[in-house]
């Protein structure tokens, strides 16, 4: 069994007016990594090179263990890809599609599985494509996905545009898929509420590059907002641990990468008086990640 389900080692890809730049990244067998930026950021074309559809200019991928795009054949055969414009015929039934896929997979789909998946995606194997809502279409994508047991799951943007419940439903059932240690997903989003449910490595990127990739625990525990009253003559800036100031008269808002103790003391002794220490939400965590890795590549 290989130790990552895949590997960038230097990777480049360059378009007239974009490039996705040195990337390195892996994810091990098992886990669940969590791929967040803005559009146009780089995550479809990180995406495109995993499966294959286009070749990195520089560096070397391997998924599954199979260097990629040579060995892509070998590679897809256990990927199971879905995003929320997945295309379907739309004039055939869900039940046409599930027998399609049943006789390209014959060895791994699994009829039980898929079965269980139509009642917990409240799907009808009848109805065709066409009559469906987008949120059934995006169920039904996945059910396709899911129903062959592929060890490496690529998820690109699979709930935007869903309703709450459906979102919910989605989320629910990729839960379940991760009780199985050796199966691996990549959720590339740009709702972090999502990818924060069911991730335990977390990457951003922004503008072509690798902006920061930890587990989920680190980048909580690296982030604090703090607020305080400050005195007139306690001078603070935007520099080191704090990574954004925002001071209105005596009120002052601290966003902190690598909060001490020492620190805290240091502000009381100058006569702050601290209001509340916080965590931050994924999402104010990417924003400032994003913001201090800009601001260093501007000095």
């Amino acid at each position: 069994m290989n130790d990552y389900t895949f590997q960038f080692d230097k990777v480049s890809r360059r378009y007239p007016h974009f490039q996705l730049q040195d990337i390195n990244l892996k994810l091990p067998t098992g886990g669940i990594m969590g791929l967040i930026g803005p559009n146009g950021a780089g995550k479809s074309t990180l995406i495109r090179i995993l499966m294959g559809l286009i070749a990195a200019d520089e560096g070397t991928v391997t998924v599954l263990g199979q260097p990629i795009p040579e060995q892509q054949q070998a590679a897809k055969r256990h990927i199971g890809f879905a995003s929320e414009d997945m295309r379907l015929y739309k004039n055939a039934t869900l039940d046409w599609h599930m027998s399609l896929i049943g006789r390209i997979y014959p060895e791994q789909w699994d009829s039980k599985y898929a079965n269980h998946l139509l009642k917990a995606f409240d799907l009808i194997a009848e109805q065709k494509i066409k009559g469906m809502s987008h949120g059934q279409r995006v169920k039904s994508g996945l059910l396709l996905m899911l129903a062959r047991h592929p060890k490496f799951l690529i998820l690109d943007e699979p709930t935007t545009g869903l309703d709450p419940v459906a979102r919910k439903e989605v989320l629910n059932e990729m839960i379940a898929v991760l009780q199985d240690e050796e199966r691996s997903i990549l959720f590339s989003s740009h709702n972090t509420q999502d990818v924060e449910q069911i991730s335990d490595q977390i990457t951003f990127i922004d503008r072509g590059t690798l902006v920061s990739s930890n587990d989920k625990e680190s980048f909580i525990e690296e982030w604090r907002r703090v607020r305080m009253r400050t005195p007139e003559n306690l001078m603070l800036q935007a520099d080191g641990n704090i990574k954004e100031l925002i001071r209105q008269g005596a009120n002052t808002t601290l966003l902190v990468r690598g909060l001490t103790d020492q620190m805290v003391t240091d502000w009381q002794q100058q006569g702050a008086t601290i209001q509340h220490i916080d965590y931050l939400s994924l999402e104010e965590i990417f924003v400032a990640e994003v913001e201090a890795k800009r601001q260093g590549d501007n000095s």
